[in-house]
């Protein structure tokens, strides 16, 4: 059988969690992208990988390149960008995969509070500043709540996502981020107070699984930068149904789902739907904590294979991620490079995202992550020190 796999630049989730998964199924890849060159860099000599250029932003694109061999068993990607396009390919071809509407909702987050409202989900005060206007125009209509968000409807990993606190702070950030993407339409919604937490789900369009959950620890308002994510076994019962029925509402069930919410005074309400497993490097985390052929099981569900009704997860251990990141712009001159080791039972993973002598703007966004430490150990307390250690031992010098 071979598997499809439509993808944009090389990822960890991609290189060592889906192709190494894959290979342990007895599949096939091919692997459809815009950007051959790092891919092949990214693979070296391994050929059971087979690369084809691609422009696979456009769902056309996909089906003529797809149509023009031999047919796909399962069309399968986790790139943010491109869920909608392998949906309408798997439909077309009449093979197993997300709804493409579903997608379309959660990807669009101007549509994903439409979609919550108009359901009765939950309601949060939300407008767009379409792509053909200037945002100025159509701030001055607008009777926006303060504090505020402001960020692009369709971006991903914090980009250009700034909170505001009044009205000449939000004519700024989106003059700002229009700079940054020109033609882009934004979102303004209301700022949502409490705990940033997510949930992990595998669903097959009838089982749904819950894998657990992070907590997330955000750098100073006003930026959105990801420090560090604690896993949470499981949240409340009474949370997690909340959680759930939003994403029922988006018609989210099948396969992985990484869904970020706050938690305020007992109510649970959604920030946005990535409908793919989670990054940076949590899925390996996940995998490696919870003892499940996570990835295999995500590409079964798209080989068109049930669930089992139970995941056995191994469970009672702690972990955590945590990502030093830049705070200037200029070359990366000093840094620590990969390291595993296994401190008080910790077992601990550090890899460098960014190479010495690499130079890089301050984006203010998880672009700035210099690297990840991953951490699984027998207690919160245990895991807190090992890697405080691990990380105060460690010197990551930027040169302006």
């Amino acid at each position: 059988m071979r598997l499809h796999v439509l993808a944009l630049n090389p990822t960890d989730s991609v290189t060592e969690g889906f192709l190494p998964a894959a290979r342990r199924l007895g599949l096939g890849v091919t692997l459809l992208t815009d950007q051959p060159a790092a891919h092949r860099a990214a693979y070296g000599a391994d050929t059971a990988v087979r690369i084809e250029e691609c422009d696979v932003r456009d769902f056309r694109a996909v089906v003529s390149r797809l149509s023009a061999g031999r047919p796909p068993d399962a069309v399968f990607t986790n790139s943010d960008h491109l869920q909608v396009q392998a949906a309408l390919a798997a439909d077309y071809f009449g093979l197993p995969g997300k709804d493409w509407r579903a997608a379309l909702r959660c990807k669009d987050k101007a549509e994903t509070r439409r979609r919550l409202a108009a359901t009765g989900a939950d309601t949060v005060w939300s407008a767009e500043l379409p792509a053909d206007r200037d945002p100025a125009d159509t701030l001055a209509g607008l009777d926006v709540p303060f504090p505020c968000v402001i960020k692009p409807r369709e971006g991903v990993a914090s980009e250009d996502v700034v909170r505001a606190e009044d009205p000449a702070d939000l004519a700024a950030r989106a003059k700002e981020i229009r700079a940054n993407r020109p033609g882009a339409a934004l979102v303004v919604e209301e700022f949502l107070p409490g705990e940033l937490l997510t949930l992990e789900t595998l669903g097959d369009g009838t089982v749904r699984h819950v894998l657990g959950g992070f907590r997330t620890t955000l750098s100073p308002p006003p930026y959105f930068i990801e420090e560090r994510l604690t896993f949470v076994p499981a949240h409340p019962a009474p949370v997690v149904a909340q959680v759930l029925a939003q994403l029922d509402a988006l018609g989210v069930g099948f396969g992985a789902c990484h869904t970020e919410f706050v938690l305020h005074e007992g109510r649970a309400r959604i920030i946005e739907v990535n409908y793919r497993a989670i990054g940076d490097q949590c899925d390996l985390l996940l995998a490696e904590l919870l003892g499940l052929p996570l990835f295999e099981s995500i590409l079964r569900t798209h080989l068109g294979e049930d669930l089992p009704a139970v995941l056995p997860a191994a469970t009672g251990r702690a972990a955590r991620l945590d990502y030093p990141y830049a705070r200037q712009a200029g070359t990366l001159t000093a840094a620590p490079g990969p390291a595993d080791l296994t401190v008080d039972g910790v077992r601990l993973a550090y890899r460098p995202l960014r190479a010495v002598g690499e130079r890089h703007p301050l984006h203010r966004t998880n672009r700035d992550l210099l690297g990840v430490v991953r951490a699984i150990g027998p207690d919160d307390d245990t895991v807190e020190r090992a890697v405080t250690g691990f990380l105060a031992g460690r010197t990551w010098e930027i040169t302006p």
